[in-house]
């Protein structure tokens, strides 16, 4: 006989594996397929010369006692297992500017951020108040940010835009692109970008910013260890290539590349939308849901460049560098000039394990659009299938590399010759380990003129299917658990969801 799940999920990342475990420990009969060598989305760290390096999680907000995210990791049961290391504490993120000399700090906590910033802008003290009280107003306002409570959107909030707030706050064009410097977070578009986007993003940071020691997977390490305690199963190299429906159009089993079959009573899926649409069958969808999904634009993807240092080179920095070479690029620093590139980036850097205080290795990210590598989109090179990209494609990723260096070097003049080994991914490594549609970071651009375009329900119209992930209204760590709890709730019914959330919290406080 046939095993037959309670539920199946299709795809490992974050939102994927938090479902997986909220229903698992319900006792459902649980099971997960990835089609990758690796569990865990954008969670995936790679190694290269015995060093770890993130794909995507580069650090993680809200996470001392009492928080948004500890209180879900709790209830996850991994909080007391993540190896953490809390950022600086008077500026975890520093925004840079092209020729000024600044640093200027994020820093953790609202009373210390607003104390930080208001050395480099005395006059702006109740502005920089004032910004901070209406973050945390936003924030309160969405359902689930709180962990219980509050049950849907005040959809006034949504149509709030990031560019008309910033500039009602304050005039001083500094300070606003001070506060935008890491848009980063949400692809860099701070003009068109509702305001509760970047309420959301910066307000778990300023609440309190760690790095994953040994990288993020070891998130979806632990909820995988978890998972199989509670007796789910967890399947990688398990591509979904067909969703198989009965004669009255319901969904029953899925079929793996492989030819296995997996059949279920309801389904979740954590992978892109647009392959989703794929398996299910653009005949069964509605037109208008067709239509609405298919015109969503992909935010930008990126370019990163990893850097093994030589021994004792580079002091560490514990912090994020946001650089940006002029102050307006703030507003849409994802549309950029390929002969300038790189006009942005990130940068951070991972501490000696012998020599702390100096770096091993450092990531720098610039935005880079699909475009640049089209050329190559007929090609994939993953662990499970491994494709050289060709020549012209190698000379591309170093030219870039060698234009990134070049304008790091500017901010680290010792940088070339502290350099042992150099390291690319491009977009389309981010296409095929993570699965995101032309590589995209995040997902979708959301709008404020539209903010409920790219909003979908955790519902979909096939009844037993249900979706989770980045696409899915918020993206990032804090955004995909919130999304993976609303899932659940649509599943379980919310005040299953919220008894359990209230009862970790009431224990936890004892």
């Amino acid at each position: 006989m046939k095993k037959t799940y309670d539920i199946l999920i299709i795809g490992s990342g974050l939102g994927g594996l938090v479902s997986a475990l909220i229903l698992a420990k319900e006792g459902l009969k649980v099971c997960v397929l990835e089609k990758n060598n690796q569990y865990g989305g954008n969670l995936q760290t790679f190694s290269r010369d015995k060093l770890i390096f993130d794909t995507g999680v580069h650090y993680l907000g809200g996470l001392s006692k009492g928080q948004n995210l500890h209180q879900f990791f709790s209830y996850l049961e991994i909080i007391n297992d993540l190896e953490l290391h809390k950022m600086d504490v008077d500026g975890y993120d520093k925004i840079t500017f092209g020729d000024d000399d600044i640093d200027y700090p994020h820093a953790q906590g609202y009373e210390n951020f607003v104390n930080q910033l208001s050395q480099y802008f005395p006059d702006e003290k109740e502005n920089l108040e004032n910004y901070c009280e209406e973050i945390q107003r936003i924030c309160n306002q969405f359902p689930r940010y709180n962990v219980v409570g509050k049950d849907n959107y005040n959809e006034e909030i949504l149509h709030l835009n990031t560019k008309r707030f910033i500039e009602s706050i304050t005039s001083n064009t500094k300070l606003q692109s001070v506060l935008l410097g890491s848009n980063f977070l949400y692809a860099g578009d701070s003009e068109n970008i509702p305001f509760h986007v970047h309420a959301l993003t910066v307000n778990s940071y300023i609440q309190s910013a760690y790095k994953c020691v040994k990288g993020g997977s070891q998130i979806s390490k632990l909820l995988i260890r978890k998972l199989r305690e509670y007796g789910a199963e967890v399947h990688k190299h398990a591509e979904v290539s067909e969703f198989i429906f009965n004669e009255k159009n319901v969904l029953i089993a899925v079929k793996t590349k492989a030819g296995k079959e997996y059949a279920a009573k309801q389904f979740i899926s954590n992978i892109e939308i647009r392959s989703l649409i794929t398996l299910i069958g653009q005949q069964r969808l509605k037109k208008s849901f067709l239509n609405r999904v298919l015109s969503w634009e992909p935010v930008s993807s990126c370019f990163s460049v990893y850097l093994v240092l030589k021994p004792q080179s580079i002091p560490n920095f514990n912090h994020n560098i946001y650089h940006y070479s002029s102050e307006e690029l703030v507003w849409n620093a994802y549309r950029y000039d390929k002969n300038s590139w790189p006009e942005t980036y990130m940068l951070s850097s991972t501490p000696s394990t012998l020599h702390p205080e100096f770096a091993e290795s450092l990531t720098a990210i610039s935005y880079m659009d699909f475009a640049e590598v089209k050329a190559w989109q007929k090609t994939v090179n993953t662990v499970v299938e491994e494709h050289e990209r060709g020549k012209q494609y190698e000379k591309f990723k170093q030219e870039k590399a060698e234009k990134m260096i070049d304008a790091l070097a500017k901010k680290i003049p010792n940088l070339r010759q502290s350099i042992k080994k150099v390291y690319t991914s491009s977009p389309l490594s981010y296409r095929d380990y993570i699965g995101s549609f032309e590589g995209n970071m995040y997902g979708y651009i959301k709008s404020s003129e539209n903010p409920l375009k790219t909003m979908v329900s955790p519902r979909t119209k096939i009844n037993n299917l249900f979706l989770t992930g980045q696409s899915v209204n918020m993206h990032g760590i804090l955004g995909c658990t919130i999304g993976a709890f609303n899932t659940c709730a649509e599943i379980l019914g919310k005040e299953l969801v919220d008894e359990r959330l209230t009862q970790m919290i009431n224990n936890n406080e004892i």
